[in-house]
């Protein structure tokens, strides 16, 4: 006889270190933008840039408030244009987030060029603001390039 195969182990749910629910893994929902690369590496950078921020010296806290919110604006408004269903305001909110990219990117050459942080941390959070910059022009484009089709029939 077979041996039936064992309960997943629940996941549990805490809020401020409370446990307040037990899930099924296998049936959490997820938000749509979760399953997106560019909102995944995004998350990482949001990591990265609270890393330099931490590492940065005392006397630069315009500095770490900015690089702060740049990051995590990123991360918001591709989680508000993938929650849009017009193209045009997809689109919208994609620029404003590759354009928080770019000031990110801003803020860590500031960063090294005042030389105040380790450069391979400024290097990885330029490689990952690189990849986002890239996936969200490609994102862009192509909402762009369907919305003219669609507007052409």
């Amino acid at each position: 006889m077979s041996q039936p195969e064992p309960e997943p182990e629940p996941v549990i749910v805490t809020v401020i270190g409370i446990p307040v629910l037990e899930v099924d893994e296998e049936k959490l929902m997820y938000f749509e933008f979760e399953k997106l690369d560019v909102y995944n590496v995004t998350l990482d950078f949001v990591a990265a840039a609270d890393d330099v921020a931490e590492s940065l010296p005392k006397g630069r806290r315009y500095l770490k408030d900015q690089l702060r919110r740049g990051a995590n604006s990123i991360a918001a408004n591709l989680a508000e244009g993938v929650g849009e269903y017009a193209p045009a305001e997809k689109v919208r909110f994609y620029r404003i987030s590759r354009r928080s990219a770019v000031e990110c990117a801003s803020h860590l050459l500031a960063c090294r060029r005042l030389a105040l942080v380790e450069d391979a941390l400024i290097a990885t959070g330029l490689d990952q603001l690189l990849r986002i910059v890239a996936m969200q022009t490609s994102m862009i484009r192509s909402i762009s390039t369907k919305a003219r089709e669609t507007r052409q029939r």
